[in-house]
């Protein structure tokens, strides 16, 4: 008797420790980069299951305020779309507020997680409104838990399982970071129903200011057979970013 409840608190102890050490991986892969600010030009390819692609130029800044991360996209080209603005911001309660804006038809904002318009594909690509600001999303809103270890092209990698506490796209998302420097490599996400629907890559990392960053990443949806891919051109960090940049007046028009 005495065996089976000494085996019972060591597997109860090491269920623990894999508890806070998969809180402890994913706090460190979301801080690994230490930057008040993050500009950045890319150039995002769209493929369709037929092979067909389509680009863009899309501006990024982002930048720490008193919530938490703000981010501003400008779209440049095509023509069709130059022009368009997207605004993220942290909330202090936790959330984010997001607004669009599209010249044709002007601004609106991107209702949250437990609804609809998160799902929404942005701006035609593979990612979703969600998933734009998926990085800065705050590690205490999920459940974190070391599922294993394994190699992935040639990598050791932690293996973590995050289970939304609340309302969010995903019922589940399993993601691999390297074992050494906390780069995330590869991201699956799955729908409430348990499905695995897309897969995130993300590639060619580079030292840029004396932190490695990911010039490609790969958005590819799993049933439709599409991906979106963004190549980042150019990356300034705490490069200084003006504040009116993260305003509605700034989403609509442009200017500072």
């Amino acid at each position: 008797m005495r065996r089976i409840i000494v085996l019972a608190v060591l597997l109860m102890g090491a269920t623990l420790l894999s508890a806070q050490d998969a809180v402890f991986i994913v706090n460190s892969a979301k801080n690994r980069i230490k930057s008040d600010t993050m500009s950045t030009r890319s150039r995002m390819v769209i493929t369709a299951k037929n092979g067909r692609t389509t680009e863009m130029l899309i501006d990024q800044y982002s930048k720490d305020g008193p919530n938490g991360a703000r981010t501003m996209i400008v779209f440049q080209s095509p023509a069709n779309q130059a022009g368009t603005r997207f605004l993220s911001m942290d909330t202090a309660g936790g959330g984010q507020e997001q607004w669009i804006f599209v010249p044709r038809l002007g601004s609106r904002r991107i209702a949250a997680s437990k609804n609809d318009d998160s799902d929404e594909s942005f701006v035609g690509t593979d990612f979703s409104y969600d998933d734009i600001s998926s990085m800065n999303r705050d590690i205490s809103l999920d459940t974190h838990t070391l599922l294993r270890e394994e190699t992935l092209n040639g990598k050791p990698c932690y293996v973590i399982q995050s289970v939304p506490k609340g309302a969010y796209q995903y019922s589940k998302t399993i993601t691999w970071i390297d074992k050494t420097d906390f780069l995330i490599y590869k991201r699956e996400l799955y729908n409430r129903r348990g499905e695995l629907v897309k897969i995130m890559e993300m590639s060619n990392y580079k030292d840029v200011q004396g932190r490695f960053t990911p010039m490609q990443t790969k958005m590819s949806t799993v049933a439709a057979g599409t991906s979106t891919t963004i190549y980042l051109e150019i990356v300034k960090y705490d490069d200084p970013i003006p504040e009116a940049v993260f305003t509605k007046t700034y989403l609509e028009t442009g200017r500072r």
